[in-house]
């Protein structure tokens, strides 16, 4: 297979048609591909279906862009800075959005099938609660299950008494969304990636997706990287394209590089409680300028340096925080 090619984030996410079925790196404010969600939502992608282990700011801010029409995932929201996703609650209140709900290690495990080719996962999680309630199948009540989607499972889960011992478990199909878009601190010349910190469901996500597009702090050097192989997540031949932007995980965090913005965070989730107030903020920092440039230059850089971790700790010791 040849090298995965470097290109900018606009022709990556030009990459992405309609309809097309996504997941993430990161979790909820941590080491999100941001710069790659404000692009989809400056292009105007339609009808995207997210495939997650958790959602966060980012799936929050696809939606109030309007650029999704199916969740599946277990949980969203901003930790600290704001609980509950305004957009997708009212999205979803208002029939606008399906909302799949499956457990955390349910999702988990639907991405671990899918890195491992296999159909399905046995799983004794959630049984006995709503979430395996048929009532609630929600791709299901919407006609969405009939095999014309091929990223959709013709059955939310299925039970089986497995013979062994004889105890029920639930089988959960495999997820393999369209794509992977990650963000990650550091990727080798040639494509291989290294993720400092909590890897989370990384590995999972970039194995069981179709294609990858790696939103990248910076590139080094290929003889670099390889160095010290067991600190690498992902070799060459996973990867499709490399974005090397510094930032692109902004408002959410970069252990090693930077905090996550938690005032900016906070008033994205203020703001984007009515459409209206999604829209007003939307048009100031996503519409309203050109590029992830320019966004980082309305950001100002008192504002990136405060964030800045230090080399030495991996962490800023200019962010105020909290205190008893």
């Amino acid at each position: 297979m040849g090298r995965p090619r470097k290109v900018s984030l606009t022709e990556a996410i030009g990459l992405i048609n309609d309809g097309d079925s996504l997941t993430f790196s990161g979790f909820t404010i941590w080491r999100r591909p941001m710069a790659a969600i404000m692009e989809l939502i400056r292009q105007g992608k339609k009808d995207l279906h997210l495939i997650e282990v958790n959602g966060g700011t980012h799936d929050d801010m696809l939606i109030g862009g309007g650029c999704v029409k199916i969740w599946e995932s277990c949980w969203s929201g901003h930790e600290l800075y704001g609980k509950i996703p305004g957009n997708l609650s009212r999205k979803f209140q208002a029939g606008e959005l399906i909302c799949e709900d499956y457990s955390h290690v349910q999702m988990l495990y639907r991405l671990v099938a899918g890195a491992h080719g296999l159909p399905f996962m046995p799983i004794f999680a959630a049984l006995g609660t709503d979430i395996l309630n048929p009532e609630y199948d929600m791709l299901g009540k919407a006609g969405l299950r009939d095999g014309s989607h091929p990223k959709i499972p013709s059955k939310k889960y299925e039970m089986y008494t497995e013979s062994f011992t004889g105890s029920e478990v639930a089988l959960v199909p495999a997820a393999q969304p369209d794509w992977c878009i990650a963000h990650v601190q550091m990727v080798g010349s040639e494509g291989t990636v290294r993720v400092l910190g909590q890897k989370y469901a990384d590995d999972e996500a970039f194995k069981a997706a179709d294609k990858v597009i790696v939103l990248t702090e910076q590139i080094v050097p290929e003889e670099f990287i390889r160095r010290e192989p067991e600190r690498n997540l992902i070799p060459p031949y996973l990867v499709d394209y490399i974005v090397e932007l510094p930032w692109a995980g902004h408002p959410t965090g970069c252990y090693g590089s930077y905090e996550a913005d938690g005032e900016f965070i906070k008033d994205f989730y203020t703001r984007s409680r009515t459409q209206e107030g999604f829209d007003e903020w939307a048009q100031e920092w996503i519409f309203g300028v050109k590029d992830h440039e320019a966004y980082l230059n309305k950001l100002g850089v008192s504002r990136l340096e405060t964030l800045r971790a230090s080399t030495a700790l991996g962490y800023s010791q200019k962010v105020k925080r909290g205190s008893r």
